[in-house]
């Protein structure tokens, strides 16, 4: 018997086979939830950890019950002053940055 050598993949040429090439637009759509997702369950972990209900955070944040929820459950239509709103009712810091022109701005 022949020993056949397995074939072994990076994850970026698994994401490219499977959900698209870089810039296409179903990647760019899966990588933007794939970060929400991120975003929701830090959300998560870091409300339980400040011992909170999904409802006493949403009041500090000046919000329904049903948004920090949707927040953590991945929901994409979340704004980012909301997602800034929450990590601060959350005393958590938060920042973002964005490159363009290979120029990095960030915001805190």
């Amino acid at each position: 018997m022949k020993n056949k050598k397995i074939k072994s993949f990076t994850l970026d040429e698994m994401k490219a086979k499977y959900v698209g090439e870089l810039g296409t637009e179903s990647r760019t759509r899966y990588e933007a939830e794939l970060n929400m997702e991120i975003i929701g369950e830090l959300i998560r972990k870091t409300r339980l950890e400040r011992q909170l209900t999904q409802e006493a955070l949403g009041k500090l944040v000046g919000v329904q019950k049903a948004q920090i929820s949707k927040l953590e459950n991945h929901a994409n239509s979340a704004r980012i002053d909301t997602i800034i709103r929450v990590f601060k009712a959350l005393h958590a810091e938060i920042s973002f940055s964005i490159t363009f022109e290979n120029k990095v701005v960030q915001f805190v």
